[in-house]
């Protein structure tokens, strides 16, 4: 991106006469450039974008923007990285390729639409060709390159005073255990679904259940993740394939679905999308456990033995159901196979609201011990101490 950014600015004709670039930038190349890329608008960025993916007038073609893709999504990592600037979080490859870098270039790149509203679908449309006019929709369309550029900009070279926010970018991470842990998401990873989340939700992500932290149990699970508010489930299965869901509001252990349109399911590996609501049915979130006529388990979107996404209360196997789609969120399969096992599940609060309700709510050891809470919830026995509280005292 040194050279990207280096040639662009050179290439940039002030005269408004065609000219080879120089071999050195003025200073008044370098203020343009940087004008257009940090404060200017999808005109103004996309002028400077062509220059610094290609010497030759445009057009340029599809393939030339996919590497500039990745190049950009790459350098943003090692900026990242380099400036100590990770907030808790950790590079992190897949099982083979594509990598994290180039699963996330992809999904950018994919927000292009070519000539006429065509999606580049294939390798045989990265012939295609890319004018200004389709550069500056796509900055349009994909934010994430505008900042992107902006982090590279600010983070890599600092070079100018920054009002870029990065905990809206990426979230701190808090785990509270003292043992090692490495969760299933990376950092790109993160970025991609926290842009997906209302900007109060988005400066931290507290872990809430882990698999391999606190063991292979719907017990466990329901214990951890029940009345702690907005969360993200999150699974890795046998195949490596990790995809999951934003719960927009507490999971509740109950026999009826819950929820509002602003859950979503997600793919992270080996593709990046986000599939939001339909509005044909409100399947949001489901969490059921002791019952002999219903479904037990966890579930988003689609209907019962058919769900977009579910946890089967026998732990550690799931479905994924969609042909064609889940009705709820306009998803495909997300696993590998519909069927499925799973080597990890993570769950994270988001905000810094998560467990408030606890904390402020109540005097009972049920209300701060989640697990012993969901275990009474599950039997079907009443809390008699309900109606015996005290007044919380105002904080």
């Amino acid at each position: 991106m040194v050279t990207r950014l280096y040639d662009g600015m050179r290439r940039v004709d002030l005269t408004g006469k065609a000219m080879r670039p120089s071999d050195s930038v003025s200073q008044e190349q370098f203020t343009v450039s940087m004008s257009h890329l940090l404060k200017g608008n999808s005109e103004e960025k996309s002028l400077v974008i062509l220059k610094m993916i290609s010497a030759t007038e445009c057009p340029v073609k599809a393939r030339e923007v996919q590497k500039f893709t990745e190049d950009l999504v790459g350098s943003v990592v090692h900026v990242l990285n380099y400036r100590q600037e990770l907030r808790g979080w950790t590079q992190k490859r897949g099982p083979g390729p594509p990598s994290r870098v180039q699963v996330l270039a992809a999904q950018l790149f994919s927000e292009m639409d070519l000539r006429g509203g065509e999606k580049i679908l294939g390798p045989q449309q990265l012939d295609c060709e890319c004018d200004r006019a389709t550069i500056e929709d796509w900055v349009f369309r994909a934010p994430h390159v505008a900042t992107f550029l902006s982090v590279v900009i600010h983070r890599g070279f600092l070079l100018l005073c920054s009002s870029l926010d990065l905990t809206t970018l990426v979230p701190e991470c808090h785990v509270d255990q003292e043992r090692v842990f490495e969760s299933i998401l990376d950092v790109l990873s993160v970025i991609y679904i926290n842009s997906h989340l209302r900007r109060e939700q988005q400066g931290r992500w507290h872990l809430l259940f882990s698999s391999e932290l606190h063991g292979h149990s719907f017990a466990q699970l329901c214990g951890h993740i029940t009345h702690r508010g907005p969360c993200v489930l999150l699974l890795e299965d046998h195949d490596g394939q990790v995809f999951g869901g934003f719960a927009s509001c507490s999971w509740e252990v109950r026999p009826q679905f819950q929820g509002d349109d602003a859950c979503f399911l997600f793919s992270i590996y080996p593709r990046m999308a986000v599939y939001t609501s339909t509005g044909y049915n409100d399947h949001y979130m489901y969490l059921n456990h002791g019952q002999q006529t219903i479904p037990n388990g966890l579930g988003m979107g689609g209907q019962h033995s058919y769900f977009g996404l579910w946890i089967d209360v026998d732990f550690g196997k799931g479905h994924s159901k969609a042909k064609p789609k889940c009705t709820t969120y306009n998803s495909p399969q997300l696993s590998a196979q519909e069927n499925f096992s799973f080597k990890k599940m993570e769950v994270w609060a988001v905000g810094d609201s998560s467990g408030s309700q606890q904390a402020k709510s109540s005097k009972s050891i049920l209300d701060v011990d989640p697990e012993a809470q969901a275990l009474l919830e599950i039997s079907g026995r009443s809390r008699h101490s309900e109606g015996l509280r005290d007044v919380p005292e105002d904080e």
